[in-house]
């Protein structure tokens, strides 16, 4: 079963759904026990950074998310998820999760991308810099939604899985051995985004 961390922070019923159509079976947490015995987990969020954590600390979960992702249960964070698998963000002052080593921060363009509107809003593609069972194969194009003002920086290359640029070349995806992240929502990504949640359902 895969069990989606309801912390009043994302689009919980797109997510389950999405995982359903895929062949999936999904369940919305209601509790530390669901956490534990979920065989994969998925970290949705939408809003801020501090919300999030003290939405995550207030309910208990920090703690056994924690358990449950060392014992190697898969996890995949979406959207403001990837950002709190980080240390902290430009966001707040709450610290993150920090199961990757990374900051989060806002965009800041140079004076040729100035233009460029923050939020970044809309379709965009990513490049995967490695193979990875969610991006089986590297080279086919993938686009995807975004919706998002900070991204996350990682200290080393190893942990960024795919890149995207939006004035500048941020990382769209993440990874740490069973932990993922995707800046994106695969929710709202049609195929491409239907193509990777199958992936994380049959191949993690």
């Amino acid at each position: 079963m895969i069990v989606i961390v309801d912390y009043g922070m994302g689009n919980l019923g797109s997510v389950a759904n999405i995982i359903r159509k895929v062949g999936g079976k999904a369940a919305i947490s209601q509790g530390d026990d669901d956490l534990r015995r979920a065989d994969k987990l998925i970290l949705p969020g939408v809003g801020s950074f501090d919300n999030g954590m003290d939405n995550l600390r207030r309910r208990g979960y920090e703690e056994v998310l924690t358990e449950t992702v060392r014992s190697g249960t898969p996890l995949l964070g979406i959207c403001l998820g990837m950002q709190l698998l980080s240390r902290r963000s430009e966001e707040g002052a709450a610290p993150g999760l920090g199961w990757i080593d990374a900051d989060t921060r806002r965009f800041r363009f140079d004076a040729d991308a100035a233009a460029l509107r923050v939020p970044h809003m809309g379709w965009n593609t990513i490049r995967v810099t490695r193979p990875h069972p969610l991006f089986p194969d590297p080279d086919a194009a993938k686009r995807f939604y975004f919706v998002h003002s900070y991204h996350v920086c990682c200290d080393r290359d190893e942990n960024v899985l795919a890149t995207t640029r939006h004035g500048c070349e941020f990382t769209s995806a993440v990874v740490s051995d069973n932990i993922v992240g995707v800046q994106f929502h695969p929710e709202k990504s049609h195929r491409y985004g239907m193509e990777l949640m199958k992936h994380f359902v049959e191949d993690l």
